[in-house]
């Protein structure tokens, strides 16, 4: 280090001269310095809460894997989004445990208008028409297999399951949906979503494109939250993105953009902070991250255990997807961390 310093800096000028005229550590000595240069800034305007609904009233159900997440009835999600909506949040993202006797090989269920997806989003406009509701139309939480599209001998149909979410979307618009964002990972469910869309007079509702979803590790708490678990057989690594490729992510959020797509989202979000630099630097849009169960449920076990301070560590993983480059963050901690905002941490 000293030699390079010399041959940078010249041999005249020892280590000590060099580097007492930079000294990068003024600028850390204060609270009030701190905040000054602080480069990128976490607010609750950059939180989106998802949300897990089943069906009936005043149901409560907790998810063992996901400590302090729960499963709503429509009537309590209202309640909770309200509140919420009093902390700030702008939106919420809901997910569904559907009953089994509603699962089948093709997901049919997601084409009943009155489904649970449809209910939660009529109860929670209601409560509160002023948060944005984001909804997925993937098949998975209606499939009796577990996987996101129509099962076919063994294979995940594409065009058939591209056919059956576009016309879900137009339903989840019907019932109140602002934003559609499939996670399903089909080739061309953008483009389908938003002809669909346009054709049933919905123009202004937008799509939020999963254009990333990795074939992640980190699923495994929210496949317990919709009831997926112990259905799935064998993988999806046929549809989603093989977490070793970021060449090939671009090239998917490249496409979904030229079908439509207002907004990317990459899935899941630490592992993946590369990619979602790499997004936002090469197309200039609005870029999301969600911060998935796995993600969720490891800080929330350190911290139950005594090994991290929990509510530094969450706030340390969000203020990391701003940096990256997120415009906004789906968060099972945005509650809390909005709570937080609010009182100024």
């Amino acid at each position: 280090m000293n030699r390079m310093l010399r041959e940078r800096h010249g041999a005249a000028r020892t280590v000590d001269e060099i580097t007492g005229s930079r000294r990068l550590r003024r600028m850390r000595k204060a609270g009030w310095s701190r905040r000054l240069v602080r480069e990128n800034h976490l607010t609750v305007d950059d939180l989106i809460w998802p949300i897990f609904v089943i069906d009936g009233e005043n149901r409560r159900e907790e998810i063992e894997a996901m400590p302090g997440v729960w499963r709503l009835s429509p009537d309590l999600a209202a309640r909770e989004v309200e509140k919420a909506a009093r902390l700030g949040v702008p939106a919420i993202a809901t997910f569904p445990n559907v009953d089994l006797s509603l699962r089948d090989e093709s997901g049919s269920h997601i084409l009943a208008a009155d489904n649970i997806i449809n209910k939660a989003t009529r109860a929670i406009k209601q409560a509160v028409p002023e948060i944005g509701i984001i909804t997925d139309v993937a098949l998975d939480p209606f499939t009796s297999h577990g996987h996101d599209g129509i099962l076919r001998d063994g294979v995940i149909v594409n065009d058939e399951t591209v056919a059956q979410i576009a016309e879900a979307a137009v339903l989840q618009a019907q019932a109140g949906a602002d934003i559609i964002a499939p996670s399903d990972m089909m080739d061309g469910r953008v483009g389908a979503i938003r002809e669909a869309l346009d054709a049933a007079g919905h123009h202004d509702v937008a799509i939020m494109s999963y254009a990333t979803k990795f074939a992640s590790a980190f699923y495994g708490p929210y496949r317990e939250a919709i009831g997926t678990g112990g259905l799935l057989k064998g993988d999806k690594k046929t549809y989603y993105v093989d977490p070793a490729n970021s060449h090939e992510a671009v090239r998917e959020a490249e496409q979904d953009l030229l079908e439509g797509a207002d907004m990317l989202m990459v899935k899941p979000g630490l592992p993946y902070l590369d990619i979602i630099q790499r997004l936002k630097d090469e197309f200039s849009v609005p870029t999301f991250a969600y911060q998935v169960s796995g993600e969720y449920s490891m800080i929330r076990a350190a911290a139950a255990n005594g090994w991290i301070d929990g509510e530094k560590a969450m706030m340390e993983s969000l203020l990391a997807f701003k940096r990256a480059g997120c415009d906004g963050i789906l968060t099972y901690f945005a509650p809390e961390a909005a709570a937080l905002l609010s009182a100024g941490a």
